[in-house]
Parts: structure tokens; sequence; C-alpha cells
């Protein structure tokens, strides 16, 4: 393994969403991550498709049978760090809670979950979306009618899964200076609280509407938006800065002196109509073609599918094929010790007894 966790073990239990996302983020990092899976589980891309479960392999085992029990431990005891996304108490009552490993002082627990280890809410069942809301972050996104759920980015990854490795990777590097682990309480509604900071300082200022399509950044400021072009396909635009706007301006083709003052948001409305208007008279490819290049903060917004051949995403590498498939490459880019994706199967189950052999366990 390369990358600078190169050396770390981790165990996964398996589960969904956050938890294999944050194993993977360890795994391109360089972690060796074994994850245990429950034997006859139905998945729900089928393995050739899920990029979350890339770069480790898995062995089954069922957790409920002393055998199965008695080699997860063995492996946990040789273990950096835990990953598990059950309920709260769900682990202790198989005897594989946080105290139950006084043999492996320097284990760091993570602990994914929704709403966090404690609280009202704490044994209850949620999704993304729920966890999002509590938060007051799905309020603030979408059209002034109805809040709109940004997929299962901001909750169950931005709020979690990252959260979740961040807090193992902190976990693990303390473990090294004091020999003793700890757990990683990594709530998805705390993640998502702590990503709105900066919304609520802007609230706290008075710089804030607490109104859909009132704000610079919810899609209502005319240089924070994104506009349909002839074609039916979209441009975004994130000219926030003066200098910028007037090179949005100037590539439109449009007059400062004859719009009217941005800095006014009762105007904004009149000058949103205005660059619509604008942006319908050429297809996205056209102005893409226009801004190419320049500071306008003009993007066309693509799919899925053309994400990766775009020139820019291209050029770096954002995308590779792993195991046939076109997926994204590990992130963030380190100069000396790079993440990469590791070989393993993600089909095939590893034998128990080779992986306790390798560990030592």
């Amino acid at each position: 393994m390369n990358g600078p966790l190169a050396g770390l073990r981790v165990v996964e239990i398996a589960g969904l969403g956050p938890t294999p996302f944050a194993a993977m983020t360890l795994a391109d990092m360089g972690a060796e991550v074994i994850r245990i899976a429950r034997p006859g589980a139905r998945h729900l891309l089928g393995l050739d498709y899920d990029i979350l479960n890339r770069g480790r392999g898995f062995i089954e085992l069922d957790l409920k049978a002393p055998e199965g029990r008695e080699v997860a431990r063995r492996l946990i005891l040789k273990a950096d760090a835990l990953i598990e996304g059950m309920r709260p108490g769900a682990m202790e009552r198989l005897g594989f809670g946080p105290e139950d490993f006084p043999g492996n002082p320097r284990l760091v627990y993570g602990r994914m979950t929704g709403w966090g280890q404690e609280g009202p809410l704490a044994k209850t069942a949620g999704h993304d979306i729920g966890y999002i809301a509590l938060t007051g972050a799905l309020h603030a996104i979408g059209p002034e009618e109805t809040p709109v759920a940004p997929l299962n980015l901001l909750g169950d990854f931005g709020g979690g899964g990252i959260y979740l490795a961040f807090g193992i990777v902190c976990g693990m590097l303390e473990a090294q200076r004091s020999g003793k682990g700890q757990v990683v309480d990594a709530a998805i509604t705390d993640g998502v609280a702590h990503l709105m900071a900066m919304i609520r300082g802007m609230a706290a200022a008075g710089q804030w509407q607490d109104r859909r399509e009132s704000n610079i950044l919810d899609g209502a400021a005319p240089y924070y938006a994104v506009y349909r072009c002839k074609c039916g396909g979209h441009m975004a635009v994130g000219a926030i800065e003066p200098q910028f706007w007037a090179e949005l301006l100037s590539r439109l083709g449009l007059d400062p002196a004859a719009l009217p003052d941005r800095a006014d948001r009762a105007n904004w409305p009149a000058l949103r109509d205005m660059l619509a208007q604008r942006f319908a008279v050429r297809t996205r490819d056209e102005w893409t073609a226009v801004f190419d290049g320049s500071d306008a903060c003009a993007a066309p917004v693509l799919t899925i599918a053309e994400a990766p051949t775009h020139p820019h995403n291209a050029a770096r590498g954002t995308y590779v094929e792993h195991q046939g498939m076109v997926q994204p490459a590990p992130a963030p880019r380190l100069s000396r010790t790079p993440g990469t994706i590791a070989g393993a199967s993600q089909v095939e189950p590893l034998d128990p007894a080779e992986v306790l052999a390798r560990w030592g366990a």
C-alpha cells in the first residue's frame, strides 16, 4: 500500500453510505482496510458497481456466531481503527463496544450515525434528508416554494463520511503520541451543522435572510445563479466580485451602464431576467466557448456522463478507470505520498485465515 496512511490497519463493519465512503477515503490514502460483511447479504447496487467499496478486500463473517465473532475480535485487536455505523447499543450487544477491547488500548473506535450516540433521537431511524432538515441546511436550499434535497451529498458524505474519516485520522495521530485510542462520535447532524458555519455567521450579521431565493448564494442574486440556454442546457454563473461581474457582462455583450445597480437587491429580479434572456439566445456549448479561459466565473452544467471528458477534468485526471469503471480519483492530492486505488477485488471475499496470518492475529 502507498499513501500517507500506509501501515495503518482499519476494520470496517459493512454498512451503507457514509461508513463505506469513510473507509474508501482511508483506503485511497493507503490504509489497509478489511471490511467485514454479513454472509449472503443483499447488496444495493451489486458489488461490481459500488465504487464506495473500492480499494479494499472483505471477508464474510456472521457476527452472531461464535466463530465469526472470534475472527472479528482477533482482527480488531490488531487494528488501529474500527468503523461501524449501527444504531447506538447494537455493537455493545454483540460484545464489540468500545470497552470490549482492553487488549488494544490504541484502538480508535469510529462510530457513524445520523443523530449521534445520545440525544432524544439517537435510537431512531433516519436518512440524509431528515438529518439536514434538522440543521437548517435543507430549509436554505431550493426555490422559494419548496426546499430541494441536494442528493445525499450534504448529509451522508459531506457531514457524515468525511467527518468520520477526519475524526479517525485525528484519533490515530493522537494515539501515536499518547498510546491511547478514543471513540469518534461522528453524527451527520453535527457535521452538517459544522458545514453551515459561514451561513450561520452571515445570518447573525444580518446578511442572510431565512427565506429561500433571497440571498447571495441561494440563486437569488443575478451574479450567482443558473441560466437556461437555447438548447435546454444550463450555465452556472458565480461572478460575485465586481471585476468578474464586469467580465461576465462583457462576454455576454451587455452594457453595464444600461443595467440596474446590482447592489440594490430590489433590482435582482430584473437583472436575472435580462441575463436569462441573453443566455437563451445561444446553446450551452456556444456559451462555454465564449467564456472559455476567462475570469467571468461561468461554467457549463455538465451531466454525470459528461464530467469525466471535460478538458480540465481530463487534464488533471480527476476521474480514472478502475476495474472497468470510470470513477473519481482519490482526493485530495498529496505531492510526496499521493493516494491510489488499491487493486483488491470488490466481488470475491478474502480468506479469513489469510487475513489473520497477514495481520499477525
